[in-house]
């Protein structure tokens, strides 16, 4: 829980202190998600698939450094935190590749399913700091969480046609 500021005489205090409470949620979730990344590329059977979760990786590496900006540009030093909810994602997505591990067949389509769940996830945390940061007209950070949203619902809408092309068609046999 953030700690409660003496934010009452600053315009959007409380939105403020949600929006640096959130940005160290998700510096903290992306900092967890790259140990996630790479455990499930060398789980992944498809070249196609372990290649999307390895550029994944190097792009969510590029999204640390652009929440470091964010962070710089509102003042204040990137620290982000633990995110339970990018652990409990990333413990499920751990337990599929195990459930399916002698499954050749399955285990894209069930690392996909863990996967998107992951993007959902930061989809969701990445449009509600573009809004706060555009209500708090924070256009800096505005603009650098923007570009991470629409690389992430990039990657999401290149899991869907992995799962469409090749792994849910293999997991149907």
């Amino acid at each position: 829980m953030a700690k409660q500021n003496n934010n009452q005489d600053m315009p959007n205090g409380h939105l403020h202190e949600l929006f640096v409470d959130e940005l160290r949620d998700i510096l903290g979730a992306e900092r967890q998600l790259l140990k996630g990344l790479k455990k499930m590329a060398s789980a992944a059977e498809s070249e196609t698939l372990r290649a999307a979760f390895e550029t994944h990786h190097v792009q969510t590496e590029g999204q640390i450094e652009r929440l470091k900006e964010v962070f710089g540009s509102i003042g204040l030093a990137a620290r982000g935190k633990k995110c339970k909810a990018m652990e409990g994602l990333l413990e499920e997505a751990e337990e599929i590749a195990e459930s399916f591990q002698d499954q050749p067949e399955v285990i894209d389509a069930a690392l996909i399913s863990a996967a998107q769940k992951v993007e959902h996830y930061e989809i969701a945390s990445y449009g509600c700091l573009v809004t706060f940061a555009k209500m708090m007209g924070h256009s800096e950070a505005e603009e650098l969480l923007a570009a991470t949203l629409a690389e992430e619902k990039d990657t999401d809408s290149l899991l869907t046609d992995i799962a469409m092309s090749e792994a849910n068609a293999g997991a149907a046999m």
